[in-house]
């Protein structure tokens, strides 16, 4: 690990180590990428203080990447990593686009949610996945955050130009069964766009 003063410019998260692994400094990483060891592609990662982590290996372990970074060689200095969020500049990425139905977490938060009667659910404030699939964590101001699925049913179109996507709020489970939503006040999506931009 060295002081790089050249940040991303365009950062994207695309890990956070969890733990320490073992006693020689490996880490190991909650990916946000396809493929856990696929940090290894990206060579080089940063974190928010501009602290620059050269990847020696990484390799998937389950759900995430066990990592080793040069000048981290003992468990105690892994451990102090514990929490650290691991970036790369957008400009580095080995490919020009994602697949279709594939999403940077960074493009995800700060995007409104409406359903088709216009109605406004809350801004995208967080993505998770415990699990059993991604989640979004949806924040209205003054009220608690919910959280819904990541999944076509409940996501039927991401507008990402827009700003926005477009949410079945009973498939989301924003409802109580039976219920139905409040208009709301013309401010609608146009749910006949093109809906190839879901999350499968």
């Amino acid at each position: 690990m060295t002081t790089d003063m050249t940040n991303p410019q365009n950062p994207l998260l695309v890990g956070v180590i969890t733990a320490a692994q073992g006693i020689r400094g490996e880490v190991r990483v909650k990916p946000f990428t396809g493929e856990p060891d696929a940090l290894a592609d990206f060579g080089v990662l940063f974190d928010k203080a501009g602290n620059r982590f050269e990847v020696l290996s990484a390799r998937a372990a389950k759900a995430v990447a066990v990592v080793r970074f040069l000048g981290v060689n003992d468990r105690n200095q892994a451990e102090s990593l514990r929490g650290t969020e691991l970036y790369i500049d957008r400009s580095s990425l080995p490919f020009e686009e994602l697949e279709e139905n594939e999403y940077f977490h960074a493009d995800l938060e700060g995007l409104e949610a409406y359903d088709s009667d216009g109605k406004f659910w809350g801004v995208i404030t967080g993505i998770f996945d415990f699990g059993g699939g991604d989640l979004l964590e949806l924040q209205r101001d003054g009220e608690r955050p919910v959280i819904i699925p990541f999944t076509l049913a409940a996501v039927l179109v991401v507008d990402l130009d827009g700003g926005r996507i477009l949410v079945d709020p009973l498939a989301a489970g924003l409802l109580d069964d039976g219920a139905t939503p409040e208009p709301g006040g013309g401010d609608g999506y146009d749910d006949k766009k093109r809906d190839t931009d879901r999350k499968q």
